[in-house]
C-alpha cells in the first residue's frame, strides 16, 4: 500500500462544496474522497479500498461459521466479530481487527483486540490465564515478533506484516490471502479459548496451536 503525500490543488468552490457534501454523506473527509475519485479515474486502488476489500472478504468467510458472527460497516478501518462463550450467563467476546492505512514490510499491518465485558471474576481470571498462555506459545513457536498488551477487559496483539511460510516468494499478498490469514487466526484463537474454558491444559493448547501453525500458509 502506498504512502500519502501532501499536494496543493486549485479547485472550483462549487466542486469542493459538492465534494464536502458527498464526503459527509459517506462518513469520510474531503481528502479521502478526492483521493478515491482520482484513484477510480486512473484505476488505482487506494489503501482504504484495499482495507475495505479485506474486510468484505473476511465478512464472507466468517458468514459460514456457526461460532463467529461478523459485524462490518463498509468504508471503516475496523471489523468486529462476536463470539458466545459456554460459561455462566453466556457472556460474549468481541474480536476487533483494525488495519493501518499502509502495509510496509517489517511493520505491523494492524492490531487484533479481544474485548471481554463480564463481571465474573472467575471468567476474567480464566481469560487472563489463557491469553498469557497464548503469548508464551507464540513467543516459543511463531517465527516473528509480535507485541501484546492486556488489562482487565481487553487483550491486544499486533498483526505482523504477512509473509508466506516456507516460501521464498516475497511478492505482496493480495486482499484475499490477507483476509483468509486473519480469519483463520481469529478462528484458531476462538477455538483454543473455548477449549481452555472446557478444561484444556497448556500442553493441549500448545498442541492445537502447533498443529494449526504447521498447516498455515501465511503468518502474521
Amino acid at each position: 500500500m502506498s504512502k500519502k503525500t501532501l499536494y496543493s490543488l486549485m479547485l472550483s468552490e462549487d466542486v469542493m462544496r459538492e465534494i464536502d457534501a458527498l464526503a459527509h454523506r459517506m462518513g469520510t473527509n474531503r481528502s479521502n474522497l478526492v483521493n478515491l475519485i482520482l484513484a477510480e479515474r486512473v484505476e488505482v486502488k487506494t489503501p482504504e479500498q484495499q482495507i475495505n476489500d479485506i474486510f468484505t472478504t473476511m465478512e464472507q468467510l466468517f458468514s459460514t461459521s456457526r461460532e463467529l458472527v461478523p459485524l462490518f460497516t463498509p468504508n471503516t478501518q475496523r471489523v468486529t466479530v462476536r463470539s458466545s462463550l459456554a460459561y455462566k450467563y453466556h457472556p460474549t467476546l468481541r474480536y476487533e481487527v483494525e488495519l493501518e492505512h499502509g502495509f510496509y514490510p517489517g511493520e505491523p499491518i494492524g492490531t487484533l483486540m479481544v474485548n471481554f465485558r463480564t463481571q465474573s471474576q472467575g471468567l476474567l481470571e480464566l481469560l487472563g490465564r489463557f491469553f498469557r498462555c497464548l503469548s508464551r506459545i507464540e513467543d516459543r513457536l511463531l517465527p516473528m515478533d509480535v507485541a501484546y498488551t492486556m488489562d482487565n477487559a481487553r487483550f491486544t496483539r499486533t498483526l505482523s506484516y504477512p509473509v508466506k511460510q516456507n516460501s521464498t516468494d516475497n511478492a505482496p499478498l493480495d486482499a484475499e490471502e490477507i483476509s483468509k490469514a486473519i480469519t483463520d487466526y481469529v478462528s484458531l484463537i476462538d477455538k483454543m479459548l473455548k477449549a481452555c474454558i472446557g478444561g484444556a491444559d497448556a500442553a493441549t493448547l500448545t498442541d492445537m496451536y502447533a498443529a494449526d501453525l504447521a498447516g498455515r500458509r501465511v503468518l502474521l
